[in-house]
């Protein structure tokens, strides 16, 4: 099975985490598909990046986020993107 969890990476005592699709049996910090983002809970406010395009192509996959993740995510605002603004009409 396929999951979408933390990889920790960074010194000791400074944890920097990235977000990675892996087979759910490798090891934390072993083999990985693809990285999707980090996260670094040291930063004030603590700082996610994700590619949501990415993160729902593998969820429509089946992969499946873990607890911690999945809190992140819904915790994490989604970037608003302004829309295309329609050329005027003369």
């Amino acid at each position: 099975m396929v999951a979408i969890r933390l990889r920790r990476a960074g010194s000791k005592n400074r944890p920097v985490y990235r977000v990675v699709v892996t087979e759910s049996a490798s090891a934390r910090d072993g083999r990985f598909i693809e990285v999707l983002g980090y996260y670094d809970p040291r930063k004030q406010p603590e700082q996610l990046e994700v590619d949501r395009e990415r993160l729902a192509h593998w969820l429509g996959k089946g992969a499946q986020p873990s607890n911690t993740l999945r809190t992140l995510i819904h915790r994490a605002p989604v970037p608003v993107v302004p829309a295309a603004e329609a050329p005027a009409a003369s």
